[in-house]
């Protein structure tokens, strides 16, 4: 059995190279659906632990010593397989070492996932539609912690101690059908296979998505694209922080940064204890609120579904950080107030303010973040190991991990105040958006270069010309040129 994908692609029986095809949307969007059980992976496992670890049971079980609380298509097989073991190791956990073990292991392939999933579908999406796409996998997501949420709460009511290893078990299905489904159903991406110089596959993979006038016309650009990088650059790792490229490393992966230390997994991650904190103290209660969370995360990830490619990223983003902010204030307020008045009905309204975020984060920050990080990078950026997804999705959970570590010492020593620091990041998330990030909607992959300055500057230290989107030859030799 090989890694690489070394299938050919070949058009169905009786369609000849030169029949015309029509697009398939249909075929874009079941392919999305399904490479997206991978999010739904991701979703599943942010909502399953939620109830699980304020679970009296298994805190007595695990007995933690503090509030420190450990978290393209062969590749997505692969991540399956690696959150499949993960999980296994999870229900079988009778100690803190053993579920952080598994947790650990689990984390790897959900990060692999997260990464690989708005890569590959960015990558087959037509470019209008492009937002409209990474938010179905998005509102898969969601789909897969409301699914968790719900599980968790009603397996609670078991007597039996080890009711968690239940739903912890469950995640190891949808894993195997994504497992099974990225190694022999879903196409490599096409961009991948010119740069394995696959051409006529390639072509093939954009006419069952595009149709066959699409297809030709986006094949002719990746080719001009990567005969252009390959002309003025081999991009290795040092060159993503280096002059031109720098900015859009630092855009991806800041704006992936703030997409989780503006508070989005502290409050999903631990509703529960910010309701305890709120004045709700029965935990049945509790569990019936974060269950809601789930239910408002789905239910509102249909909006950047039906609207977000018709507003920029940038408009989406700072509308969702401003009602984020005004969410994190209501939560501070409202576990002030039940400080002073710990048995007030008032502490109820504390539950209508995670909704709140909730709503604000998925039209926003929710689809934004990956929908850019996915397609900022230049062509040979994407298709050498995919290396700005790699550190745009390291960079979130650089962020997921400082919140998920943070959140529970933090919140025990200030209490309240912690989401004053929440509001604060928000406002900074905010002049980030408005006056950093360059507005991509519309734009096609081979564009980004371009529309950075990318282009234009390694154009210019190689000697190459560029005119009217055609590439001249350049006035010295490749070997002569290093990037810096």
């Amino acid at each position: 059995m090989h890694l690489k994908n070394t299938q050919i692609i070949r058009p169905p029986p009786g369609v000849g190279p030169e029949t015309v095809r029509p697009p398939s949307v249909t075929r874009v969007y079941m392919t999305t659906a399904f490479v997206s059980l991978g999010a739904f992976l991701f979703g599943y496992d942010q909502g399953v632990m939620g109830v699980i670890v304020a679970d009296e049971r298994w805190i007595a079980l695990m007995e933690p010593s503090n509030s420190y609380r450990v978290g393209r298509e062969r590749f997505l097989a692969l991540a399956a397989i690696i959150f499949i073991i993960g999980a296994i190791i999870q229900a079988a956990s009778y100690s803190i070492v053993q579920i952080t073990i598994g947790r650990v292991v689990l984390g790897i392939g959900v990060g692999a996932c997260a990464g690989g999933v708005p890569l590959y579908i960015s990558e087959i999406a037509p470019a209008a539609i492009r937002g409209r796409i990474i938010a179905i996998e998005q509102m898969v997501l969601c789909f897969g912690e409301l699914f968790a949420f719900w599980l968790n709460y009603g397996f609670n009511y078991l007597t039996i101690d080890s009711w968690w290893r239940i739903p912890l078990a469950i995640q190891i299905i949808p894993a195997a059908i994504l497992a099974v489904g990225c190694w022999r159903w879903v196409p490599p991406s096409p961009r991948w296979l010119v740069a394995q110089e696959r051409h006529e596959c390639a072509r093939e993979v954009l006419t069952r998505f595009h149709g066959s006038e699409a297809a030709n016309l986006v094949i002719q650009e990746i080719l001009d694209e990567v005969v252009f990088e390959k002309m003025i650059t081999h991009a290795g790792w040092g060159d993503m922080f280096k002059i031109p490229v720098l900015m859009v490393t630092v855009l991806g992966m800041t704006i992936q940064f703030f997409q989780q230390i503006t508070g989005t997994n502290s409050i999903l991650y631990y509703t529960p204890s910010l309701f305890k904190g709120g004045g709700i103290t029965n935990p049945h209660t509790s569990n019936l609120a974060t269950g809601g969370v789930g239910i408002v995360l789905f239910v509102f990830a249909w909006i950047p579904i039906l609207w977000f490619d018709r507003l920029g990223r940038k408009t989406w983003l700072q509308i969702g950080t401003v009602g984020m902010m005004c969410a994190m204030i209501g939560i501070t307020v409202l576990q002030w107030h039940s400080e002073g008045h710990p048995g007030s009905s008032g502490n109820y309204a504390i539950i209508a303010f995670p909704y709140l975020f909730y709503i604000f984060f998925n039209i926003s920050w929710g689809v934004a973040s990956w929908t850019y990080a996915s397609e900022i990078f230049p062509l040979s950026m994407r298709s050498t190991q995919a290396k700005g997804s790699a550190l745009c999705t390291a960079s979130l959970w650089t962020g997921c991990y400082i919140v998920a570590q943070a959140s529970p010492p933090v919140g025990a020593a200030i209490r309240w105040k912690l989401y004053i620091i929440y509001a604060c990041i928000c406002a900074v998330a905010f002049v980030f958006v408005r006056y950093a990030l360059v507005e991509t909607r519309g734009r096609t992959l081979e564009e980004m270069a371009r529309l950075f300055g990318i282009e234009s500057k390694l154009a210019e230290r190689s000697g190459v010309v560029v005119e009217k989107g055609e590439i001249m030859e350049p006035t010295m030799s490749e070997h002569e040129f290093t990037p810096s």
